[in-house]
C-alpha cells in the first residue's frame, strides 16, 4: 500500500456502509438547524456515550459545543432526500420538513427510525474535524422501521427478511 489521493482515500472509505443521521441543534435565538453526518458511532454503555464528527469549521459548531443539547435521528430507508436536503446549507432548513419541537425546544424530524437526545461532553480536534462525544438523556427507538444505509457513494437499504441473525 503506498502513497494515495484524497480522492482514493474518499473512495476507499465509501466501501464502509454506515448508516445515515440528521443531527439537529438551536442556535441562541433558538432557530433549528440540521445536518446530515454519517461518522456516527456508538462508545459506551455507561454511561451511554456516542460520538460523530463535524468539520472544524462548520457553522453549527458553537451549537454543539461542552455542555449543549442535540437531537441525533437515524433515518429511514425511504428518507434519502432528506439526508440530501440536510447535506447542504439552505435558508430556512425546516420550511417543508415534518417536525416538532421536544419539550427540551430541540427540533425532531418525523418518521425516523430512532431519535438520540445527547448532551456533548467532550469535543476532540481530529484532522480538519472535530470528534464530539455526547452522552444520550433520551432515547426512542422504532425497531419495526428499516434504517437508510450509505455506501459506495449510494443510499441502500437492507431487507431484514433475509438477513440472518448471528
Amino acid at each position: 500500500m503506498g502513497p494515495f489521493t484524497s480522492q482514493e482515500l474518499r473512495k476507499g472509505f465509501s466501501s464502509f456502509a454506515t448508516g445515515v443521521t440528521v443531527i439537529t441543534c438551536v442556535d441562541e435565538e433558538q432557530n433549528p438547524h440540521g445536518i446530515t453526518i454519517s461518522s456516527f458511532n456508538t462508545v459506551s454503555l455507561e454511561p451511554p456515550l456516542i460520538l460523530w464528527s463535524l468539520k472544524k469549521h462548520s457553522r453549527l459548531m458553537p451549537w454543539v459545543e461542552v455542555g449543549k443539547k442535540h437531537l441525533i435521528h437515524v433515518l429511514e430507508r425511504s428518507q434519502e432526500s432528506l439526508a440530501m436536503h440536510f447535506a447542504t446549507v439552505k435558508v430556512n432548513q425546516f420550511a417543508e420538513i415534518a417536525h416538532q419541537r421536544t419539550d427540551n425546544g430541540l427540533t425532531q424530524i418525523k418518521d425516523c427510525v430512532a431519535y438520540y437526545e445527547c448532551e456533548t461532553v467532550s469535543v476532540h480536534i481530529g484532522g480538519d474535524h472535530n470528534i464530539i462525544v455526547a452522552k444520550v438523556v433520551h432515547l426512542k427507538n422504532y425497531s419495526e422501521k428499516e434504517p437508510l444505509i450509505f455506501a459506495r457513494s449510494k443510499f441502500v437499504g437492507l431487507d431484514f427478511s433475509e438477513a440472518k441473525s448471528s
